[in-house]
């Protein structure tokens, strides 16, 4: 259906992009909006596969998602990176300078500059502890990144811990400063910090969670 504009009333959704450079969206997934301009910065996990064939993109090991800007002024979108392995959340930073965009596979978060001498280029930011989601400023200059799944464990054998890693609180130089866990079981997609209070939210959950 593309990318899509709901006021704050709610009613009928504006679909503002179907496609970038002639190629139609299959999976649009993360975004983020600039609050200073509108521009909205957001990923398209792959240019093959739907949402719907998620396993796919990883076991195919496919590296056709992108990474799009779309200009609330012109009205256009642009591919500001292309051939990404499963780009999943993104994350405009503090100062407007760069996006963070996570990578489902090969967990990993990428750092694409905007702005500075370093404008255009796309460098490796952090090596995730798991398979991240969502990625969401923490109000501190760094980032949070909800993990779907931790990485898989070496020992096979050994007992699954009663807790396990949900999400990570980056720094914004990508070093990890703080850990969320929640019970066996859980997965989160979005880590979202509002104050003193993280709010949760996971794809495979009926309700949100607060953790204070």
């Amino acid at each position: 259906m593309g990318l899509m504009k709901v006021g704050p009333d709610g009613g009928e959704a504006q679909v503002l992009a179907t496609e970038a450079d002639g190629v139609p969206f299959h999976f649009l997934n993360g975004l983020d909006v600039d609050q200073a301009t509108g521009d909205v910065y957001f990923t398209d996990s792959s240019a093959n596969y739907p949402r719907r064939f998620n396993t796919e993109i990883i076991m195919n090991a496919d590296a056709t998602g992108r990474l799009l800007k779309y200009d609330a002024r012109t009205k256009l979108v642009t591919v500001l990176k292309a051939e990404l392995p499963y780009p999943n959340g993104v994350a405009l930073s503090r100062d407007r300078t760069h996006v963070v965009v996570a990578h489902t596979v090969p967990c990993q978060a990428f750092r694409y500059w905007l702005k500075g001498p370093k404008a255009g280029r796309y460098e490796l930011l952090a090596d995730l502890p798991g398979y991240p989601d969502n990625v969401r400023r923490d109000g501190q200059g760094g980032f949070w990144v909800a993990l779907n799944q931790e990485k898989a464990r070496l020992n096979a054998t050994a007992a699954a811990p009663a807790k396990h890693l949900v999400g990570v609180r980056l720094s914004a130089d990508g070093v990890e400063v703080e850990e969320l866990t929640a019970a066996r079981g859980v997965t989160l997609s979005e880590v979202a910090e509002n104050g003193n209070k993280l709010w949760l939210g996971s794809v495979e959950l009926d309700y949100i969670g607060i953790f204070a």
